[in-house]
């Protein structure tokens, strides 16, 4: 029975995990808006703004062969515990006044070795019954964080960029002191040698065999175009609204990042009841709508209208994404262990959300109207999953 209960969702491990998450990630949002803000503070040109996310993603890519073996060879709680001290430190020297860009690239330093040990800690906390619960949960708190973090960072931000900066310290330093109340769990692989090239080639060996395995590589692709839709559309948010809404403050673009937010919690929810890995292509259809509503969405011009679609969005997302996360981390956890499965998801979001948000920045640079870049990037949405949905579906009635 004890075992039992350290497998439950609400286990203390759990909700450590769940706090911890939740303040992490509401720091992460809250200081996207005051990086923003502190940019425009210079008189910084436009493109700068979407190269916060360029600097941020570089670490996941670089560090990518790295993370898993780190998360993997020591207890999780302890590698999130360091993770949200470097994210600390970077909100620290953005607040002392050193370069926002480098400054957001060291709490990305942060974010890369978090992610794997965040994820990959699931499956050493509950059964495989629950996992797809657990990702729920967590996807849940961290849409409620993204929503608050974005409102409340948005709201700070317009009225004083120090004390945005201040409250995100304090928010990281309260989840550091989270991540002290997760148990001490055995390490999956405690005897790791942390030699450079052997890493690299570890790393690129787990990504062969995840990528060989058709159900890792679903997660793989389709998580990958999910979140690099997501921030980029983020970052669209900011240029958009001046244009289709007539409003000038970070806070209204910072709400409707909220929205998104609710209706990828409310999609989480439901992919939680709903499905299963062993029905996971059922979330394929519904991955496609997100491309065709962003679509919808670039044409909006009334507020109202705007939050609506964006709820979708986030609900189409939501119930997209939570399934194939616990699709990979089964499949992770199965073959080259889930914090190496992790990193590997990582490297291929991140190279996602480079390209994405690189293509934004060529869209910015060149003068397109921002209503225009918002549509073309929604049909690059709907034409990449779309492909990932084709190749599966054809693989599932080969077999």
């Amino acid at each position: 029975m004890a075992n039992v209960a350290k497998k439950s969702l609400r286990s203390s491990g759990m909700v450590a995990v769940l706090i911890a998450q939740f303040l992490s990630a509401l720091a992460d949002n809250a200081l996207l808006f005051a990086a923003i803000a502190l940019l425009k503070s210079y008189n910084a040109p436009g493109w700068q703004i979407p190269m916060l996310q360029e600097f941020f993603v570089v670490a996941f890519i670089l560090l990518a062969p790295f993370v898993g073996p780190f998360a993997d060879g020591f207890p999780k709680g302890r590698v999130m515990l360091i993770a949200n001290m470097l994210k600390l430190l970077g909100a620290g020297a953005m607040l002392i006044g050193l370069n926002p860009l480098l400054s957001y690239g060291l709490v990305g330093l942060g974010a890369a070795a978090y992610s794997p040990a965040k994820y990959g800690i699931l499956s050493e906390l509950v059964s495989e019954k629950n996992l797809v619960s657990a990702n729920g949960l967590i996807e849940g708190s961290t849409i409620v964080a993204i929503l608050l973090g974005a409102v409340l960072g948005g709201m700070l931000a317009d009225s004083s960029v120090t004390v945005a900066l201040t409250s995100v310290c304090v928010c990281y330093l309260m989840a550091a002191i989270s991540n002290l109340l997760i148990p001490k769990l055995v390490a999956v692989k405690p005897n790791q040698r942390f030699a450079l090239m052997p890493l690299v080639r570890n790393f690129i060996s787990a990504l062969k065999i995840l990528f060989t395995n058709k159900d890792a590589r679903l997660s793989l692709l389709g998580t990958s175009v999910f979140w690099g839709a997501g921030s980029t559309l983020r970052l669209l948010l900011v240029a958009w609204v001046p244009v289709a809404l007539g409003v000038g403050d970070l806070s209204i673009p910072a709400n409707l990042s909220g929205a998104v937010a609710i209706g990828i919690a409310v999609g989480a929810a439901f992919a939680g009841s709903l499905i299963s890995l062993k029905n996971v292509n059922r979330v394929l259809p519904v991955g496609m709508a997100i491309g065709v509503l962003i679509m919808i969405f670039a044409h909006a011009s009334h507020v109202y209208t705007a939050i609506a679609l964006l709820i979708l969005i986030g609900a189409a997302g939501g119930f997209y994404v939570v399934p194939l996360n616990a699709l990979l981390q089964e499949r992770g956890h199965e073959t080259v262990g889930a914090g190496n499965a992790v990193a590997v998801q990582n490297f291929f979001e991140n190279c996602t959300m480079l390209t994405l948000v690189g293509l934004y920045i060529f869209l910015e640079s060149n003068g397109t109207p921002v209503v225009l870049s918002t549509t073309i990037f929604g049909a690059v949405i709907f034409v990449a999953i779309s492909i990932i949905a084709g190749v599966r579906w054809m693989q599932s009635k080969a077999h």
